[in-house]
C-alpha cells in the first residue's frame, strides 16, 4: 500500500496486471512502472517508455491522450508526421513546427498557436518568410525581422510594435536608416543614429531628444560637429567639443 501523508511517493503507477505489455516489454525489462511507462499519465515516464521503445511511438500518434501524442510526435519517423499537421492540440502541433521537412512548414505558417508559428518563422526558408510579416503577434514578426534579407527589412521599418522596429533598426542596411530617422522611439532612433552612414547624420542632428544628438556627435563629420557646439543641451555640447578638439588636434 503506497504511504499518505506529507513525505507520500506521488509517483503516478498504472496497473501492470492488465497491461498488453506485461509479459513482452515488462518482462524484458524495458519498461518499469513508476519510471518508463506509456500508460500511466506521466510525461516523464512517456518519454522513457518511448526513448527505450521508439517502435511503439507510431501505436500512439492517435492517442486520446494530448501529452502521450505529443511525446509520440518526437519519436514517429517524419513520414508519418503529416496526420499529426491537424492535431487538436497545441502541444502536439509544437512538436511537428520543430521536426516535419521545409517544405511542410507553409502549412504551419497561419496555425493558431503563437508558439508554432514562432517556430515556424525560425525555420522557414528565408524566401518564403515575407509570408509571415503582416503575423497578427508582434513576437512572431521580430523573428521575421530577424532573418528577413536585408534587402526586403525596409516593410517593416513601420511596423507598429517597438521591437520588431528596434530589430529592424539593427540589421537595416545603412543606406535605408533614412526611413527609420524620425521613429517616435527613442531609443531607435538612437540605433540609427549609431549606424546610419556619416553623410546622413545631419538630418539626427536637431533630434527633440538630446540622447540621439549626443550620439551624433559620436560620429558626425567636423562640418556638422562645429554646428553642435551650441546645442541646447549641456551634455551634447560638451561631447561636441571634446570630440572637436580631438579631430582639431590630430595632424594634418
Amino acid at each position: 500500500m503506497r504511504q499518505t501523508g506529507p513525505e507520500a511517493d506521488l509517483t503516478p503507477l498504472a496497473d501492470c496486471s492488465s497491461c498488453k505489455y506485461r509479459d513482452t516489454l515488462l518482462a524484458a525489462g524495458t519498461c518499469r512502472p513508476g519510471d518508463c511507462c506509456v500508460v500511466a499519465e506521466s510525461g516523464r515516464q512517456i518519454d522513457r517508455f518511448f526513448r527505450a521503445n521508439p517502435a511503439y511511438a507510431a501505436d500512439y500518434s492517435q492517442d486520446s491522450f494530448w501529452e502521450r501524442r505529443a511525446i509520440a510526435a518526437r519519436y514517429l519517423p517524419v513520414q508519418d508526421l503529416r496526420p499529426l499537421l491537424a492535431d487538436p492540440d497545441e502541444a502536439v502541433r509544437r512538436v511537428l513546427a520543430y521536426r516535419v521537412p521545409l517544405e511542410w512548414l507553409p502549412e504551419l505558417r497561419n496555425d493558431t498557436d503563437r508558439e508554432v508559428r514562432i517556430t515556424v518563422a525560425d525555420r522557414l526558408p528565408e524566401q518564403q518568410l515575407e509570408l509571415m510579416a503582416e503575423d497578427q503577434d508582434y513576437l512572431v514578426r521580430v523573428y521575421v525581422a530577424r532573418r528577413l534579407p536585408e534587402g526586403r527589412l525596409f516593410r517593416l521599418a513601420a511596423d507598429p510594435d517597438n521591437e520588431v522596429r528596434r530589430t529592424v533598426a539593427g540589421r537595416l542596411p545603412c543606406v535605408s536608416l533614412g526611413l527609420m530617422a524620425y521613429d517616435p522611439e527613442v531609443d531607435i532612433r538612437r540605433i540609427v543614429a549609431q549606424r546610419m552612414d556619416v553623410d546622413d547624420l545631419a538630418m539626427m542632428s536637431k533630434d527633440d531628444d538630446w540622447m540621439v544628438r549626443y550620439e551624433v556627435t559620436l560620429r558626425a563629420k567636423p562640418e556638422l560637429l562645429q554646428q553642435m557646439l551650441d546645442d541646447s543641451e549641456e551634455d551634447v555640447r560638451l561631447a561636441a567639443r571634446q570630440r572637436w578638439e580631438a579631430l582639431s588636434a590630430l595632424p594634418g
